[in-house]
């Protein structure tokens, strides 16, 4: 129901906006640009996300049953069982749900995109098999959505590599702050969740858990800041992703072939869900980024972000934050709308500026929200989403608040 109220709220919103705009300021364009901008992002959602997402899925979710096969996705189940079983209780022990929701957790940390949308299109699949309401979400659903959407990385290639194309002295000096603020969206996001669907989360295991995994980010934050040069972290963080993303199907096909298994069928096998799992979830794309787009171009965020620093100026606060705002408030909606909003920020301010920096911190500190939601929820046939959303943009509030306070501490 969230995603309905939403989609409505932005089509009437858009549309308020612009006729102000035509009565008020003259704007004759107004409802001309929206209307372009809304059959540009139709083709869009079919032509350059639908479509190209399909080969990736049909890509990795052949690999992915090579991996099924080969006993994998068993073996990473059972290692992280005890601490999913406490998160997830709704799933069976040893399900495989369980391991393809570490392959897509996995994969987000070490940013390989590519890789990890396939993944969780296939673990919130088996997460519905388990679903006793097939259009509403399970709680088991939604705490796998939220931790999905805060993003957690600790590898900013991109981001980096943007920084790096527009001059940054150092691009990788976000890097500390992208990673402290999206571990912080992610703990907030897994906090609410539990608070809701009443999970102990200070049971030994999930403790000993957080910490180990805490302990993790901490040792490879404290690696790259202090034995590798500025210049070789960017250079590190491409390699290691490259490598991991060619690593993954080698090992799963070692593994396949150990256990005597036809490998190549069963990657055809598997990569047939792929076309049917992406022409399932076309409608649900081309609903939510047009009405995003409609929301985007009416110039609501510009009023928005006016209206922050009108209230911030009132109440005498540094207000260099909310040059960079734009950022966070498109990050829930777009990614490409965020990445195109950090790099007009990057190149208006300068890369190396404060409102740069954050920008780009905001850009790392959490996922696209809406975009999410629509796209595995739609991938499965739910339209009742119940707190998912609400629950992700805390966890997206909680790393854009993490953001600016880890970007004054920083960069000063």
């Amino acid at each position: 129901m969230a995603l309905n109220y939403i989609w409505i709220a932005f089509f009437i919103i858009a549309f308020v906006v612009a006729l102000i705009k035509l009565i008020f300021f003259g704007d004759t364009e107004i409802f001309q640009h929206l209307i372009e901008g809304l059959f540009d992002t139709s083709k869009s959602a079919v032509m350059d996300i639908a479509l190209p997402l399909m080969g990736t899925m049909a890509l990795w979710l052949g690999i992915l049953n090579i991996g099924e096969r080969a006993g994998a996705i068993n073996f990473l189940s059972r290692i992280v069982g005890p601490f999913f079983n406490r998160l997830f209780p709704e799933v069976p022990k040893n399900h495989p749900a369980t391991g393809q929701m570490m392959m897509n957790f996995s994969a987000n940390l070490l940013g390989l995109d590519n890789a990890a949308t396939p993944l969780g299109l296939k673990a919130m699949g088996s997460l519905q098999e388990l679903n006793p309401h097939k259009e509403t979400a399970s709680n088991a659903q939604i705490m796998f959505l939220v931790l999905h959407t805060s993003g957690l990385q600790i590898l900013p290639v991109t981001i980096i590599a943007q920084r790096a194309i527009l001059g940054a002295a150092d691009p990788s000096d976000v890097f500390l702050p992208c990673v402290i603020a999206t571990y912080v969206a992610t703990i907030v996001g897994l906090i609410a969740c539990a608070i809701r669907q009443k999970i102990n989360l200070f049971d030994k295991v999930v403790i000993a858990w957080l910490g180990g995994l805490t302990a993790f980010v901490g040792l490879i934050v404290w690696y790259f800041a202090t034995q590798l040069s500025k210049n070789q972290i960017s250079e590190v963080s491409k390699v290691f992703s490259n490598m991991m993303l060619l690593a993954i199907p080698v090992i799963f096909i070692i593994g396949a072939l150990k256990k005597k298994v036809n490998v190549f069928d069963s990657f055809i096998e598997g990569a047939k869900g792929g076309f049917e799992t992406t022409v399932k979830i076309i409608p649900y794309l081309v609903a939510m980024l047009a009405a995003i787009s409609v929301f985007r171009n009416c110039g609501a965020l510009d009023y928005i972000v006016d209206g922050f620093k009108f209230a911030f100026t009132k109440l005498n606060v540094d207000t260099r934050f909310t040059d960079a705002l734009p950022v966070a408030l498109m990050k829930p909606l777009s990614g490409s709308g965020s990445k195109a909003m950090m790099i007009d920020t990057m190149k208006t301010f300068g890369p190396d500026s404060f409102a740069g920096r954050l920008g780009s911190i905001f850009n790392g500190s959490a996922d696209t929200t809406f975009y999410i939601v629509a796209l595995y929820f739609g991938s499965v046939g739910i339209k009742k989403s119940r707190y998912a959303i609400t629950a992700g943009l805390i966890a997206d509030l909680a790393g854009v608040i993490a953001a600016i306070f880890i970007s004054y501490l920083f960069f000063g």
